[in-house]
């Protein structure tokens, strides 16, 4: 089975769910306890063709990426408008949004949208994005990978310009699949995970600076 000769797509295979670690870790801790469970993502509904004008338009169902092709009509993930807030539930509520797009990157090979939300100094988050990109190239494609759940516990100070979030996160497993659907080498095993995020909040939105596992 064929391998890459680089390290680009151990970066897809979990940088951050298994100790490799992007940055510097942010220095402060969270200081509150309350966590929120999560289900990130929110389904956009895909209308098909109509027998009549007046029939309700119908949504595509969705089929995850296995051996014989990639996912189809994967729900695109919608930022929710407490997301845009500078508070600390904004804040959490981000955090969750990041990991939704992470999720749909890993299933959809687009990550436009997911790039725009971190910054260039988020060394992580770029690892993790260019991995991702590498998984999908040559007719390749990531079945598994969807992250299930987030829990993020904040601490948010006003007076600080850099809030810090510590989250878990439970991943499938990772497969990547040749053309011919053929896993293109060894799966990497599910993992659930803690990391320190560290973001700011200019120009009217918060952007991921940091990212970095607690060990």
């Amino acid at each position: 089975m064929p391998r890459l000769s680089s390290a680009t797509l151990l970066l897809v295979l979990a940088l951050l769910l298994t100790g490799c670690q992007g940055g510097s870790t942010p220095s402060e801790p969270p200081s509150e306890t309350g966590s929120t469970t999560t289900s990130p993502t929110t389904s956009a509904s895909v209308p098909t063709a109509s027998a009549t004008p007046d029939s309700p338009p119908t949504s595509a169902a969705y089929k995850p990426a296995d051996a014989k092709g990639k996912a189809e009509n994967v729900p695109v993930p919608v930022m929710p408008e407490l997301a845009k807030e500078n508070s600390k539930a904004g804040l959490e509520a981000f955090i969750r949004y990041w990991y939704a797009q992470l999720s749909y990157s890993y299933e959809t090979g687009s990550t436009e949208q997911l790039a725009s939300l971190s910054r260039p100094s988020c060394a992580l988050c770029n690892s993790l994005r260019k991995g991702i990109e590498t998984g999908w190239e040559d007719g390749r494609w990531i079945s598994g990978a969807a992250i299930r759940s987030a829990t993020v516990e904040a601490s948010f100070d006003p007076s600080m310009p850099t809030q810090v979030a510590a989250v878990q996160v439970i991943q499938e497993p990772i497969e990547i699949r040749a053309q011919d659907g053929s896993l293109y080498q060894e799966p990497t095993a599910a993992t659930n995970s803690a990391s320190r995020a560290a973001l700011v909040f200019d120009d009217q939105r918060w952007s991921l600076v940091d990212l970095g596992l607690l060990r």
